[in-house]
């Protein structure tokens, strides 16, 4: 049973179950010690290394939750029947296929956003490449742009080198005793941790590059003398300075409190607040200028004079366009957090879905509409 739940996710180490389970056994024990002796014919409360069960009638079935130590112990239900001669008779297996199950997706999501963030990976190292060569394309607006290229190629290197890293440090020889968790060198934790801290960084920078992004294009429509060489030194400021002032911190909190694996388990949610927050805030400014430039694109389209269906249509484009280039995807579950839903839920697991698909093939997008299908870039004009 502790091996299944290693293999189910490897953010739920061995030690964790094990303390865990130990907590359960103790409250099992007390509640059982507590309660008054049943009178008649019963099947006695019992904890069997696995659950705590209640007394029960003969001849009767009872349902418990999944024991709570378990990962996936929203989940399913262990099932006994208290036969005649008063003795449970136990089946376990639904909490198991539920945990399969929860596997399995998990599997399939990983599948998906690794093939996300290869496609990314290779257009946008070809966007880069492209807005680099012709030096007619070198102008603040593009030169914003191959810093976002960059950041989300950072990203996605980042986080598929974690992935291998995660599974590489795992021993798959390992058995089911207080080693099963076993780490196969040092070094290779080192590397493991490295690969976390730089997916956190570049996840941060990444966000901050399309923070710059909306602050860029809310300048140049609101700012009519807007000194674009001026600002560009604030912009690199806040694109790949600002994530290492949260990153920092994060760095000692995990290495003095959580120093245990690949950092990759948030035991204590308040230390990880420390990178969320500044997401979540880069999130909500990001939105705020998004509907500010949509009420101008708006003002401005109708002082056109435009008809109603060309003006309908140039407003949709430009909006479809700047969710890509902003990241107003990322505020619809921006409050469905980790916390807020239990593990397995659906909800958690369409807000998994959306998450690391729009994010996996965000750069892909990117490097489509800015680089691809630009004019400027398709003619080789200048800016």
């Amino acid at each position: 049973m502790l091996c299944s739940c290693t293999k189910v996710s490897s953010t739920n180490s061995l030690e964790l179950v094990k303390e865990k389970w130990n907590s359960y056994r103790i409250k099992c024990l007390d509640s059982i010690n507590a309660t008054p002796p049943a009178t008649g014919l019963v099947c006695n409360r019992t904890f069997d290394l696995y659950a705590c069960w209640p007394d029960g009638l003969p001849g009767t079935t009872v349902n418990v939750s999944c024991p709570w130590f378990l990962p996936w112990h929203h989940k399913g239900l262990c099932v006994s029947v208290c036969v005649q001669s008063v003795y449970w008779v136990c089946d376990l297996n639904i909490c198991f296929i539920d945990a399969q199950h929860y596997g399995r997706v998990l599997s399939q999501l990983r599948i998906m956003y690794t093939v996300g963030y290869s496609l990314s990976l290779g257009a946008l190292l070809l966007a880069l490449g492209i807005l680099i060569t012709f030096r007619r394309l070198h102008c603040m607006r593009n030169n914003i742009h191959m810093n976002l290229f960059a950041s989300f190629i950072l990203r996605a290197v980042s986080i598929l080198v974690k992935d291998a890293l995660l599974t590489l440090t795992l021993d798959p020889r390992s058995s089911g005793d207080t080693q099963t968790q076993a780490w196969i060198n040092i070094p290779a934790v080192t590397w493991c941790r490295g690969a976390m801290v730089m997916m956190q960084y570049s996840v941060m920078a990444n966000n901050y590059w399309l923070l710059v992004e909306g602050i860029y294009l809310h300048s140049l429509l609101v700012i009519t003398v807007f000194s674009e060489r001026k600002y560009f030194y604030i912009y690199l400021a806040i694109g790949w300075g600002a994530p290492l002032i949260f990153v920092l911190p994060w760095i000692t909190v995990k290495y003095l409190f959580e120093n245990e694996e690949c950092w990759e388990r948030n035991i204590n949610m308040g230390y990880w607040w420390i990178i969320r927050f500044p997401i979540l805030f880069a999130y909500l400014i990001n939105f705020v200028i998004f509907i500010r430039i949509i009420k101008i694109l708006m003002s401005k389209l109708r002082a056109h004079q435009m008809r109603y269906t060309d003006y309908k249509f140039r407003l949709a484009k430009s909006t479809l366009t700047l969710i890509p280039l902003l990241g107003i995807h990322a505020i619809l579950f921006t409050f469905v957090i980790d916390e807020s839903v239990p593990k397995g839920s659906m909800l958690r697991l369409i807000r998994l879905f959306c998450d690391l698909l729009f994010n996996s093939f965000q750069g892909l997008l990117v490097a489509i509409l800015y680089c691809f299908v630009n004019k400027e870039v398709r003619g080789v004009h200048s800016c």
